[in-house]
């Protein structure tokens, strides 16, 4: 289910000048913020979660998904590059598979490591705030690249609706609807934290064995469908 060739090719292309800048630049500008809060208001837990949780978790993590999930396979299908890799004999849930391991391991690396950093410069990891929203940056990095990578496969639009997703329902919705809390990848993410962190400083809308099976049920579902229609892309290609 994993193909170096295809895994390499998508690395290529998620790691080009143009998306490097961006996936490089958020989480820069995470660090910078946590620099900047440290040194305005000292250590301060609470400050803390809310930083990483408001910005590094609401914002920059669904953001680098959408980069890292639609980059892996939307540009293939957009100029039509994608039935060279299809005429190839590597079976469709390969390609899916090895595309979407690529896209979580970009995802989890340029935003769960500044995470992590950007708790131990704010508070040094107290109440376990750092390794908590770590934890859930990795955790909602899989579901995010398996969500955008669907959008990737069905849309030539799939950017714009993966924004409107990340800015608008998870940053807005998520955090002033509380029936949209339920469907969020963000509050299931925190669920998670939630058991990690100390205190009450991470808390979710959604208990953690309705958030692990909703994590699990949107990744297993989003990527199976990616494959059906990538399938049907081929049999369109064959006709």
């Amino acid at each position: 289910m994993y193909d170096p060739t295809v895994a390499r090719l998508t690395y290529r292309a998620l790691l080009g000048r143009r998306r490097a800048l961006i996936l490089f630049s958020l989480p820069v500008l995470l660090i910078v913020i946590a620099s900047l809060v440290r040194g305005f208001t000292g250590v301060d837990d609470q400050v803390a979660a809310d930083v990483l949780g408001g910005f590094a978790l609401a914002t920059m993590v669904p953001l680098i998904g959408v980069i890292a999930g639609t980059g892996a396979i939307g540009p293939e299908i957009d100029d039509g590059s994608v039935v060279y890799l299809l005429s190839k004999p590597i079976k469709r849930p390969t390609i899916i598979v090895t595309k979407l391991i690529v896209a979580i391991a970009v995802t989890m690396a340029f935003s769960a490591i500044p995470t992590f950093i950007a708790g131990l410069i704010l508070n040094g990891n107290g109440q376990q705030v750092a390794i908590a929203y770590t934890i859930a940056a990795l955790v909602a990095s899989i579901a995010y690249a398996a969500l955008f990578l669907l959008l990737g496969t069905v849309s030539k639009h799939a950017v714009v609706f993966g924004l409107v997703y990340a800015l608008v329902w998870e940053a807005l919705f998520g955090s002033l609807v509380e029936g949209a809390r339920t469907l969020s990848v963000q509050q299931w993410s925190l669920a998670v934290a939630e058991r990690v962190a100390r205190g009450d400083l991470v808390s979710s809308d959604v208990g953690l064995p309705l958030a692990v099976v909703l994590l699990t049920g949107v990744t297993v579902l989003a990527t199976w469908y990616a494959g059906q229609k990538l399938r049907s892309l081929t049999l369109a290609g064959e006709e």
